[in-house]
């Protein structure tokens, strides 16, 4: 290999730590999680409390929420923490926000696939969607609750009931499947966030990088089950938990830049796509003060990447549409 590959696809922490402590926009953000107390919620509010984009960091979940609170406020940041317990308190958590982060939701376990979380994340996501549509259509909605593919669509259709839906600020966090290399290597990947449907361009990696096609495939293969290596080798006791919560804070921080008025930021999100034939779609996105400012598209791809995208397809369709369904039909 030419480079060392990182199993649960690490994005880069250098870059994110330090714009993280030493910001040139200037933004007083209020930024809510809601699922704070969960396996990712809780050191995504840790990574989010040394942001000092932020001035308020609202922490929600049915448990837990305003002891995590009280410890995090201990921490010497800019952001004042407060907890939001259970959905009378909910209200009050997401109003007023800038950017609400929903990692709320049950874990994998070992056999079990993004998909088989649907039933409860479904109805999670669907309610805290109705909340922030109620109470602060205007924030930008990061989701990382599996199965994004359809949590993600859930999100939109509840949008669209409450006469609120902007497609620009609902937004699939998908950034850690991005990253090849531990502080070298980017690599857009494209499409959705489970299985087949995850689509390394290494084509298009920069630094360039070139593989014979038998290490391009194991590469691939490797990228598109890295999250199902982690929740193997916990053997029960948890998923992606740390660095889907680095990933969570790095994607919120890029928002927060361009709320701000940085140009050039961009990251690859799962969002309403006109680019292929599936309705929603993850590809490189440039991000502005109103969530989405250009979707910057495949661009030009290898014929095996193009049949990558094509063998995607049907189960991201698949998944689109149940979760469309969960809402049309609920």
């Amino acid at each position: 290999m030419l480079f060392r590959i990182v199993s649960t696809r690490l994005i880069q922490n250098a870059k994110f730590i330090s714009r993280s402590f030493s910001s040139t926009t200037k933004l007083n953000a209020k930024v809510t999680v809601c699922g704070a107390s969960g396996g990712i919620g809780q050191p995504l509010s840790l990574l989010l409390k040394l942001n000092s984009r932020i001035s308020h960091l609202a922490l929600y979940d049915i448990v837990h929420s305003p002891g995590i609170a009280a410890d995090l406020s201990h921490i010497s940041t800019k952001a004042m923490v407060t907890g939001h317990l259970g959905p009378d308190q909910l209200r009050a958590a997401i109003e007023g926000s800038d950017v609400v982060v929903i990692p709320a939701g049950v874990p994998r376990k070992p056999g079990m696939t993004r998909d088989d979380l649907f039933n409860t994340n479904a109805t999670i996501v669907r309610d805290l969607a109705d909340a922030v549509a109620q109470y602060s259509p205007k924030a930008i909605i990061c989701i990382i609750s599996n199965p994004v593919n359809s949590t993600v669509p859930i999100a939109s259709e509840v949008f669209k009931k409450r006469g609120t839906y902007d497609p620009n600020r609902i937004f699939g966090v998908s950034t850690l499947d991005v990253e090849l290399d531990v502080n070298q290597v980017n690599c857009p990947v494209v499409g959705g966030h489970s299985g087949v449907t995850i689509v390394p361009l290494i084509s298009q990696c920069t630094p360039p990088v070139s593989f014979p096609q038998e290490d391009r495939d194991k590469l691939t293969k490797r990228i598109q089950n890295a999250g199902t290596e982690v929740v193997e080798a916990k053997a029960g006791a948890g998923s992606a938990t740390l660095s889907m919560a680095f990933a969570g804070a790095r994607f919120t921080d890029s928002m927060l830049q361009a709320l701000a008025g940085e140009e050039g930021i961009v990251e690859c999100a799962f969002v309403r796509s006109d680019e292929t034939e599936a309705k929603y779609f993850s590809t490189p996105l440039l991000l502005g003060k109103n969530g989405l400012d250009k979707n910057l598209g495949l661009g030009k791809i290898l014929d095996y990447e193009l049949n990558l995208i094509k063998a995607a397809m049907p189960e991201l369709k698949k998944n689109i549409q149940k979760g469309e369904d969960f809402i049309l039909k609920g």
